[in-house]
């Protein structure tokens, strides 16, 4: 008798754990405009009856070996159904499609057959993932934001290499409908030009991080056959897709998937020799106005890096004014040559005249003793 008690305790308490089990809520999150599965199961037999509801609200039925959507609601329409084929074997999974925000809520999955019946509650929670970080210095600030976002995301910075100093920032939260956006900003006076700068903004489901390189400086020479290469990160993290742009607004090459091929702006063409796998710029046919700011917006599966680099260019002198100059410097040095030679010259023809000169001086008689000799010989 204690035997058959001790069983039926037993039997008792493993059917209120499962009755527990079964009621208890089984948590699902899912994300924005994707195709969710509200899991239910429940223990097979004739005559199945399934109910879906959310929060008193009809979202699909089926009884009778067929769909009952006479009673659905309205925002539920043609987004609905349960796996029919897989019913039999105790799935009464509710496919709903396309979720957005307001789909969020408590469900309750009621199944009932000649065996009995059952009742389990499925919370729906509805994420907008972040999809996008925006970072970029501005004047004395470096700025970080991102938008469309659901639930309240939070954001923070970090430095590469660490600071000593405090670089956090108070982020400022706004709601636009139902979507969140955040954004923060660092002053100047925390800002320090060799650190490299990242912001990641993140939900309990998603998590999204932006990195702004500090400024290089490359430098290239204005010529029709001079080409310069101008990196776009140093990560290696591969290649998603990827923008460069001329003075933060010009779009010089855009690759907008893994693998694919890039393409050039109309405007760029002429300048734009190769794009590398890791997203690296060749340039060609290099002038003055082409000298400024290059940033890469690098773009992978969990960040966003952006490179800013600073191209000088160096003015080439044309071979016509090579050609002028050493003519000029040959001219100028062959007047000198012409000029030391000619004073050379008259030096050395003065000199012989001195000599000759002297010479002729000691060998002519005094006019005295010639008059005198010939008084003489007169007498």
């Amino acid at each position: 008798m204690i035997v058959v008690k001790f069983r039926v305790v037993v039997v008792v308490f493993f059917l209120s754990f499962l009755w527990t089990f079964a009621n208890c809520d089984v948590a699902v999150s899912c994300d924005l405009k994707e195709n969710c599965i509200l899991p239910c199961q429940f223990q097979p037999g004739p005559e199945e009856v399934i109910h879906w509801m959310k929060e008193n609200i009809p979202v699909h039925s089926f009884y009778y070996n067929k769909d009952q959507l006479g009673n659905q609601d309205q925002r539920f329409k043609g987004r609905t159904s349960v796996f029919k084929d897989q019913i039999s074997s105790g799935n009464a999974s509710l496919l709903l499609k396309n979720v957005n925000i307001q789909d969020g809520g408590r469900y309750r999955c009621y199944t009932s057959t000649t065996r009995g019946n059952q009742e389990l509650f499925i919370p729906l929670t509805v994420d907008v993932p972040v999809q996008k970080v925006y970072i970029e210095q501005s004047g004395e600030s470096i700025i970080c934001r991102s938008e469309g976002i659901y639930p309240e995301p939070t954001l923070t910075w970090s430095t590469d290499p660490e600071s000593s100093s405090s670089i956090e920032s108070k982020p400022s939260v706004q709601q636009n409908g139902q979507l969140y956006s955040i954004s923060s900003s660092l002053t100047r006076s925390e800002i320090d030009a060799g650190l490299n700068y990242s912001c990641t903004v993140s939900t309990k489901k998603s998590r999204r991080t932006a990195t702004l390189f500090k400024l290089t400086t490359v430098t290239g020479s204005e010529s029709s056959e001079s080409e310069r290469a101008i990196q776009c990160s140093d990560s290696k993290t591969p290649v998603t897709r990827f923008i460069w742009r001329f003075d933060h607004s010009q779009i010089i090459v855009t690759q907008s998937e893994a693998g694919g091929s890039y393409t050039v702006s109309e405007e760029w063409r002429p300048y734009v020799k190769s794009v590398s796998e890791t997203g690296s710029l060749t340039l060609q046919n290099l002038s003055t106005d082409k000298k400024g700011i290059y940033t890469c917006e690098l773009i992978n599966v969990d960040e966003t890096l952006i490179k800013n680099t600073f191209l000088q260019i160096t003015e080439e002198k044309s071979h016509s004014n090579a050609i002028i100059i050493g003519v000029v410097v040959v001219g100028v040095v062959a007047v000198i040559a012409a000029i030391v030679l000619l004073l050379v010259y008259r030096n050395i023809k003065d000199r012989k005249n001195k000599n000759k000169m002297k010479k002729d001086g000691e060998n002519k008689p005094d006019e005295n003793e010639s008059f005198h000799h010939l008084m003489h010989v007169n007498l």
